[in-house]
């Protein structure tokens, strides 16, 4: 079949939460609520950690950047989803749609790098602390840093690049914003080799940074271990377990989305799986960061105790 017989979509329309219609205002309003504390959360890190001078370092610059990228992430898919819950779900266009995806890709790319990033940053911090300041200058920060992004962008392009070559007859996206595997399916033709592209992808996305995680953790822990008092022992497990929680929550809700065999694929599953890293994930990460780590503590209660006075 001719890729001109099919009809040319210049526009989608989200299916979205239509078919839990009784229950949409709830929806809204638990969502909202959510993506509220999700933006107040990570505005909230971001500004201690500029404004807090104990906080300018390595560790905290890496957060302030997961936290910018994570509300940047959550900008380009809730805004959207709340407006058709409360109104009329409007059409997105074709360039819409393909930028939406493009930066959606690019930007949770970008936040499993940085975890990374910060998993390294651990393992300079514990297993090499006498070079720590040479190795984690200014500069190789701000590298690694456009690292992460340069890696998502270019992911990102090959991913959306081999999706929106594909002919669509169909409109109507089984979703709340374009995902890669959502719009696959509004193909006219056989999306195999297009499927067998995504998930090498995620796969590779997912096995390199976190086993680069892992093998940084082997490192840390073996380095802790030698440590001969309990005290040390215990302050050096306390620096790396917001960044661990995190880790573990970020990749097991990546890996149950994106690398579930596709037998298992419902879309009121995909659905609320999206819910969870879109919506859950950006908010854990300032929820743990701020209540397992004694310095934003110190550095939240500096900065209220400077208001009220």
């Amino acid at each position: 079949m001719q890729r001109n017989n099919f009809t040319e979509m210049t526009e989608f329309v989200f299916l979205g939460f239509s078919s839990f219609h009784e229950l949409q205002v709830i929806l809204f309003v638990v969502f909202l609520i959510l993506y509220t504390l999700t933006l107040a959360g990570n505005a909230i890190i971001v500004t201690i950690i500029c404004i807090d001078r104990h906080l300018h370092t390595p560790m905290y610059f890496f957060l302030s950047m997961l936290a910018s990228s994570e509300t940047l992430y959550t900008l380009v898919t809730i805004p959207r989803m709340l407006s058709s819950l409360i109104g009329e779900n409007q059409p997105i266009s074709l360039a819409g749609c393909t930028t939406q995806m493009f930066f959606f890709l690019t930007l949770a790319i970008n936040n499993c790098f940085l975890l990374t990033v910060m998993g390294y940053d651990r393992y300079v911090a514990i297993c090499n602390p006498l070079r720590y300041t040479v190795i984690m200058s200014k500069r190789v920060c701000v590298q690694l840093i456009c690292g992460a992004f340069s890696i998502g962008l270019a992911i990102a392009a090959v991913q959306v690049t081999s999706i929106f070559t594909l002919p669509f007859c169909h409109r109507v996206v089984g979703h709340f914003f374009c995902d890669a595997l959502p719009v696959m399916k509004l193909s006219c033709i056989d999306t195999t080799i297009n499927e067998i592209i995504n998930f090498v992808v995620s796969l590779f996305v997912i096995l390199v940074t976190i086993g680069l995680v892992i093998i940084s953790y082997v490192f840390i822990i073996s380095t802790i271990l030698k440590i001969t008092s309990a005290e040390g022992r215990k302050k050096a497990f306390a620096t790396c377990a917001s960044h661990l929680t995190v880790v573990i929550v970020h990749y097991g809700c990546a890996s149950i989305a994106y690398l579930k065999p596709k037998s298992e694929n419902s879309v009121k599953q995909d659905l609320f799986l999206s819910v969870t890293y879109t919506i859950i994930t950006p908010l854990l990460n300032p929820v743990v960061y701020s209540l397992r780590n004694k310095e934003v503590k110190d550095a939240l209660c500096r900065a209220m105790q400077r208001t009220i006075s």
